[in-house]
């Protein structure tokens, strides 16, 4: 089994920075996809980030590309969202998801599907 636990959320100002983590418990999450969602109660679920298991691939959404930074700590098991020049547009439940991926196309990736373990999520607030 896997277990993930996002920490790192909180309140900022615009233009702000915050860095997520997600830490995963279980060998098995190592060879993974380790992906970055998130969400806005009343708007689809958005993927936002999104690294291999070898950590040689990631992927961005147009949102996120420029700002944010995706990275693993192999050591720990424990994959970052580093983001930047944060809007209040930023302002979701971020959830870290990983998941044994077949296709690797961004699309794919980002898309959601495919992920068998999910953590909790933490709020990141961004006030103008």
């Amino acid at each position: 089994q896997v277990h993930l636990m996002e920490s790192g959320g909180g309140s900022v100002q615009a233009g702000g920075s915050l860095r997520l983590s997600c830490k995963a418990s279980g060998d098995s999450a190592s060879k993974m996809w380790m992906t970055w969602f998130r969400q806005v109660p009343g708007q689809e679920r958005e993927g936002v980030a999104a690294i291999s298991g070898g950590a040689t691939i990631t992927y961005y959404s147009d949102s996120a590309k420029g700002r944010f930074t995706i990275s693993r700590d192999k050591a720990t098991n424990t994959v970052y969202l580093q983001m930047t020049s944060l809007k209040p547009e930023d302002t979701a439940v971020y959830s870290c998801a990983a998941g044994d991926l077949t296709n690797w196309s961004q699309s794919s990736v980002l898309g959601g599907d495919g992920y068998v373990y999910w953590g909790q999520g933490t709020q990141v607030t961004v006030s103008s």
